[in-house]
């Protein structure tokens, strides 16, 4: 939409108020609805009116700046992330290959449920624990995998590696990422984690 508010022109002789007008009618009779409701055709230009201060911005000064952010699954990625990298993605993988993902030494250690196995817990690492859970969600019909606990970590394979030793004593059974014990233990050994760091 930024893409044609740019090129959009109006007429001289159309107020502002005429094009907020024209605007509501040409998307009810079409039964749309606006794709991005801080944007207002005023003073014979588009602006973007969502700032945090309250004023407005020219929709090319504001497509400017968002050409240089990073957001991944709607969450703003700031350019001091290492894996920083201007655009808009659904998730990690969207962005990179797993080969570049595997490069990244930062990230979280985390702990994962699913209740079909309720005295089990995951313990595992990736860039984003949120973005690894949604990928779990594609590959279960019931969605019902949940992040329960992650600790953001400068190695996160070294933590994922003293998590698992950790949880590997606290726990009954274990088999691979998987520990047979209470969510509240899991959680306990990310923490101990969190305090080593």
């Amino acid at each position: 939409m930024n893409l044609l508010l740019e090129q959009c022109t109006t007429p001289n002789n159309i107020t502002s108020s005429d094009a907020h007008s024209t605007q509501s009618i040409s998307t009810e009779t079409t039964g749309q609805t606006p794709t991005n409701i801080n944007v207002v055709f005023e003073d014979g230009e588009w602006w973007y009116v969502g700032q945090a201060d309250g004023g407005r911005r020219r929709i090319a000064s504001h497509n400017r700046k968002n050409n240089i952010r990073m957001f991944v699954a709607g969450k703003y990625i700031p350019k001091s992330h290492p894996l920083h990298k201007p655009g808009n993605y659904k998730s990690w993988e969207d962005a990179y290959n797993h080969t570049e993902l595997d490069k990244a030494v930062s990230g979280y250690v985390y702990v994962i449920t699913n209740h079909a196995w309720p005295a089990w817990v995951k313990i595992g690492m990736a860039v984003d624990a949120t973005d690894r859970c949604k990928g779990y969600q594609t590959s279960c019909p019931f969605r019902n995998f949940k992040l329960r606990h992650s600790v953001f970590t400068d190695n996160r394979r070294q933590s994922e590696a003293v998590a698992h030793k950790l949880a590997g004593k606290a726990a009954e059974e274990r088999r691979g990422e998987w520990f047979k014990m209470p969510v509240t233990k899991a959680i306990n050994v990310l923490n101990q984690l969190h305090e080593c760091n």
